[in-house]
């Protein structure tokens, strides 16, 4: 039974979860914009939003919580994290991304596009 497990899991097993939704994580930072299943881009918002928290607090652990979160060792995702995104939603408290519905592609599956709002 799936008492008290509200994550999707998207047909995989942990691990390809795992490094599918740091995949997405790190592809959002980078590129400020992607286009995925809404399923995706609903799981992966939550943990973006948690990332971009910490990244604002902006202290030594917080990078090295971020490094690990994103499994990530290219020290360029991190610094652009924390040195161009965070800095924007200083302001703000939480909500740092959108999720905009695309409509049903040909293949059955529903298209969005996660976004930062700035």
């Amino acid at each position: 039974m799936r008492h008290s497990n509200k994550n999707r899991t998207l047909s995989r097993p942990t691990g390809q979860r795992t490094a599918l939704l740091r995949g997405l994580a790190v592809s959002l930072i980078r590129d400020g914009k992607i286009t995925t299943t809404l399923a995706k881009a609903k799981e992966v918002q939550p943990k973006v939003e948690r990332l971009i928290t910490y990244a604002k607090k902006n202290t030594i652990a917080g990078r090295r919580i971020v490094a690990s979160r994103l499994g990530e060792p290219n020290a360029e995702i991190i610094t652009k994290l924390f040195s161009d995104i965070a800095p924007k939603f200083e302001t703000r408290n939480g909500g740092y991304t959108r999720v905009i519905k695309m409509g049903r592609m040909p293949s059955g599956r529903d298209q969005a596009v996660i976004e930062f709002v700035l």
